[in-house]
């Protein structure tokens, strides 16, 4: 290692800070500074301007030199952002605003609804690339650790449907569809009567034509509709899931979106609702910055409730919670899973996006596997049915068994 000169001698020894970081920085002028004794990442910083995004080096301001193109990184996806986490805890702090603030966002129907096409309709064929066959988005069930992606992705939908007790001819609400793979799963297995709804123009397209191609149409319903928008007239449903939406209906929404969900549910019916939280008590955004990037670039006016305000929320809108799983451990597994079909695909998808769109989503993916591992976020399955002293209320058993057939 060539000895280097001040300022820049002065920045990286800084970082360097005593922490064995396995990260190399090979700098523009030829030189390089090891931060560990065995570097499996490499930085190629491509000028002295790109050095900022050091100072300090948060996840957002490392994510932002990268996606940005002002610095390219050698190494896989998981050991990137596990050296980046690692610089960012010796060189910022984890309170101040590189810490777990709590942020609550305004939302109205023309924002939520911008939101879902920034993140979902990047191009059906992009998802296509890295999820499993049936495409489902959001955290598998791996319950003996050994399933497949897609065997975790049906074990996860029939999770869902058998805590529900799904019965042939019940009405289901699938709120936030995505491309119809649990619709599809209860039509077909379950014998149930579907209606989903999506905001995303893209998945309702390909849910429509999946419903077709499997010859459901007279069984499920696709619509492309704000959640608010289901109304009476509608009816009431036996049974409604809501599976990794409720993170885009914002902190000061929740009970309303519950209450929306009450109104909706027969008094014998059962909800699930099953979605990302924060494991901050106060509701705070993921550490060290990451919350920033993540807003910025992928999932725009996205928030996330701690377990408790969504239990508080669910029991303000007349709701009982009557079972609260969660899965945090699986969807670090099914993120690490999507992280290395996205690097095993890497050529074919910057043929489909640009190279900004690329590289964000490879962070994204391989951060939001180390955050759910780190147990910075979590998630979790709450069963609920409406609330009150009689016993039409909750039709489920009296023990938990039912669950797992």
């Amino acid at each position: 290692m060539e000895v280097l000169h001040n300022p820049v001698s002065r920045l990286l020894t800084g970082l360097q800070a005593g922490a064995d970081i396995p990260l190399r920085l090979q700098l523009w002028n030829g030189m390089r500074h090891d931060l560990g004794s065995h570097p499996s990442v490499t930085v190629n910083v491509l000028s002295p301007a790109a050095l900022r995004y050091f100072v300090p080096p948060s996840l957002d301001n490392l994510a932002e030199g990268y996606v940005n193109g002002h610095f390219d990184v050698d190494g896989l996806a998981a050991d990137i952002v596990a050296a980046a986490t690692g610089l960012a805890r010796v060189g910022v702090p984890m309170q101040g605003k590189f810490g777990r603030l709590f942020s609550a966002l305004s939302h109205d129907r023309t924002k939520d609804a911008h939101a879902i096409e920034h993140h979902y309709d990047v191009s059906n064929d992009f998802y296509r690339l890295w999820l499993d066959k049936a495409m489902v988005y959001s955290c598998a069930y791996f319950p003996s650790q050994t399933e497949s992606l897609g065997q975790a992705q049906i074990a996860k939908l029939d999770h869902i449907l058998n805590k529900l007790m799904l019965k042939p001819g019940e009405r289901l609400l699938d709120i936030g569809c995505g491309w119809g793979a649990l619709a599809l799963r209860a039509a077909q297995k379950y014998g149930a009567r579907v209606v989903g709804i999506t905001l995303s123009k893209n998945q309702h397209a390909l849910a429509c034509e999946r419903v077709a191609q499997a010859g459901l149409g007279n069984q499920v319903e696709i619509r492309l509709q704000d959640y608010r928008d289901v109304s009476a007239r509608d009816g009431q449903f036996d049974k409604i899931t809501s599976v990794g939406m409720f993170e885009h209906v914002g902190l000061n929404h929740l009970e309303a979106y519950f209450g929306k969900i009450n109104s909706l549910l027969k008094d014998d019916g059962l909800v699930l609702n099953h979605g990302i939280t924060s494991t901050d008590p106060d509701s705070g955004g993921t550490p060290l910055g990451a919350a920033s990037f993540i807003e910025k670039y992928v999932f725009p006016n996205g928030e996330l409730p701690h377990i408790s305000l969504a239990l508080k929320a669910i029991q303000g809108a007349g709701l009982e919670a009557l079972d609260v799983e969660c899965l945090r451990r699986h969807y670090a597994r099914t993120l690490a899973c999507w992280s290395e079909n996205y690097e095993q695909h890497s050529e074919a998808i910057r043929a489909l996006v640009s190279e900004t769109t690329y590289r964000v989503w490879r962070i994204y993916l391989a951060g939001c596997a180390h955050a759910f591992e780190q147990n910075w976020v979590s998630l979790y399955q709450v069963l609920a049915c409406k609330a009150g002293t009689s016993k039409a209320l909750n039709p489920t058993p009296w023990s938990r068994a039912y669950m797992y057939r």
